[in-house]
Parts: structure tokens; sequence; C-alpha cells
């Protein structure tokens, strides 16, 4: 069994966040390596790396912020990021290919989820396409219905965990 090992991402970790994220979602969706740089500045801290047998095998990341809804200009800057922001928000969360099946995705989002909670935040907020709905309910996420978000030209529904 390959040893599992769960951190924060430094600046350090970019191009391997980069390349996850080249496998996980279509380009139209994907941050590049340069919004990925620019996050790692900000919000480091916001991003949990889940490694397996030494190689980056999924990650979630998102800023902090009092705004209340996760809008599509909060995924090209990371200026809107606030450490003291009342809301956790989910950007990301990718599994590579290779590490799928192993439950790493539900994973991190309890620890993240947990991290919010441990920093005092109101809750976490993120989108997901209508598909993906139901894995994100099971940790207790409501949903809020289709967004407006036109991320990526996809459907996108909002989702929020209140603790």
């Amino acid at each position: 069994m390959d040893e599992i090992n769960i951190r924060f991402a430094t600046e350090d970790d970019w191009a391997a966040i980069a390349e996850a994220e080249a496998m996980c979602f279509p380009e139209s969706e994907r941050a590049e390596g340069a919004a990925i740089k620019e996050r790692l500045a900000k919000f480091a801290d916001c991003f949990l790396l889940l490694f397996c047998g030494g190689r980056l095998a999924a990650y979630i990341d998102g800023a902090a912020s009092d705004r209340r809804d996760l809008t599509d200009d909060m995924f090209s800057s990371a200026d809107c990021h606030d450490e003291n922001g009342r809301w956790q928000f989910v950007y990301g969360l990718g599994v590579v290919p290779d590490f799928r099946g192993r439950d790493f995705a539900g994973t991190l989002v309890r620890g993240f989820c947990d991290l919010a909670k441990r920093r005092k935040k109101l809750g976490v907020v993120l989108t997901c396409k209508p598909k993906l709905v139901p894995f994100y309910s099971k940790f207790g996420f409501k949903d809020e219905g289709v967004c407006p978000s036109s991320h990526g030209g996809a459907v996108w529904h909002q989702m929020r965990m209140t603790f």
C-alpha cells in the first residue's frame, strides 16, 4: 500500500498542480500555470495536496472571501482572497486519473471543510456540474440551484455547506 500524505501547497508546487489540473479539467475550465502561481502567492494555505507514493494524486483549492456567492471573476484573479473572509470557496477539486476510485476526492473535501471550520468560516461554497450534485450532497452541501456562472461555457450548480 502506498503511503498517503496530505499537506498545504507551497509556491514550489505550481508546476505539479498545473500538470494535475490539465489532466483533470478541460482547457476551457482549468487554471493555467500563471493563475496557479498567483493563487499560491496569495493563498497557498488554501490548497490541500494529497500525495500517494510520493506523487501528487489529488488537490483542492479556493479562496476565502466575504462574498456570499462564487462568481466567474473569482477564478481569474487571486485578489478576491481575504484570509479573514467569512466564506471558504472551492475553485477546484481534482484527482489525477491514475488515482481515481480511492476516495481521495472525499478525503480532501472532508479535510477542506474541517479546515474551514477550524478557521471559523461560516461555511464552504462551491460550484459543480449537475452530475456532481449527489457527490457533494453526501458531505452535507445543499444545492442552491443553477448559478449565473458561465465558467468554461458549462452549466454550474452552486452548493453550500453552512456550519
